[in-house]
């Protein structure tokens, strides 16, 4: 667990949010980051583990892992591209737990598409999940933090947020969009005088299967990241009350670069590979009856 710095003016004092005791519902939890954050926060001491997933038997995989290890953990089938679905569950939640201490809303798809390969169809499913879920599943939890005056809403959103990147004009848009919803929400949350923590966490490619395929020009400054060490990131983060977690470091680079001219920015893109990232990219079929998406649970 980590302490506030006692040096720091209050208004610069971070909001430590203690996994240990805390009720913790990961989305996109069957696989990828939402697997090893929900395996993370049993092993820091989470009173309880809620996982939310589309495909429940890989769900029911990771809560086998955390009852094994001594944490109740607890599944939903959900498809957080539907109110109906998220609706349903998030009243069960409250009914068995009464409260979510952590949100974690990791949940999320790729086309890896041209966009003149995109159809509607496509764009709207990666903006109902990777985008609108995050509207569907911090509505049930976050007046009771607000009630409490404690808590965290965590978005797992990426460093394509930062940056547009080529064959991802739904997916990086949705990311954008993802940033800008958790900095809205830090500054709503602040501006009301609560103390519930926000974390918006942007890691550059990790190497769950979800970008399959993907490649990085200067490994050295961006690498594919270790998914287990985005996970620790992301609880480190909560527990240190950051709210803004860019992975690699280096990626933090992007935002200042934004002042330049377009032309020069583009120039520097294409010199650390930044557009070329997809030109490989294969992804992995997941358990999404109908629909032929690439991946999910990042």
């Amino acid at each position: 667990m980590f302490e506030q710095p006692s040096f720091l003016p209050p208004f610069l004092r971070p909001t430590v949010v203690p996994v240990r005791g805390a009720v913790v519902l990961v989305t996109g939890a069957g696989s990828g980051i939402g697997a090893l954050v929900a395996r993370g926060a049993a092993a820091r001491g989470a009173k309880a583990v809620l996982l939310w997933d589309i495909d429940e038997d890989a769900a029911n995989r990771v809560a086998a892992d955390i009852v094994a290890a001594g944490v109740s953990a607890r599944v939903w089938s959900v498809d957080v591209a539907s109110t109906t679905s998220v609706k349903d569950a998030g009243a069960g939640v409250l009914e068995e737990f009464s409260r979510v201490d952590i949100l974690v809303n990791c949940a999320g798809i790729v086309t890896g598409k041209y966009f003149d390969e995109l159809n509607d169809t496509d764009v709207r499913r990666t903006f109902e999940v990777n985008t609108f879920s995050l509207y569907r599943c911090t509505r049930p939890f976050l007046p009771g933090m607000i009630a409490r005056d404690k808590g965290s809403v965590v978005t797992i959103a990426s460093a394509a947020g930062l940056v547009g990147v080529s064959r991802q004009t739904d997916y990086s848009a949705s990311k954008f969009a993802a940033i800008g919803f958790t900095e809205s929400l830090r500054s709503e949350l602040r501006h009301r005088g609560s103390r519930v923590h926000t974390l918006v966490a942007a890691p550059y490619y990790v190497d769950t299967g979800m970008f399959d395929g993907v490649r990085t020009k200067i490994p050295a400054l961006l690498p594919i990241l270790d998914p287990r060490r985005v996970a620790e990131q992301v609880l480190d983060a909560v527990e240190k009350g950051q709210q803004r977690k860019v992975m690699p470091v280096f990626a933090n680079a992007v935002m200042a670069l934004k002042v330049l001219p377009v032309p020069v920015l583009d120039w520097i893109t294409d010199l650390f590979g930044v557009s070329s990232t997809m030109d490989h990219f294969v992804g992995r079929k997941v358990k999404d009856p109908g629909r032929g998406l690439r991946a999910t649970g990042r």
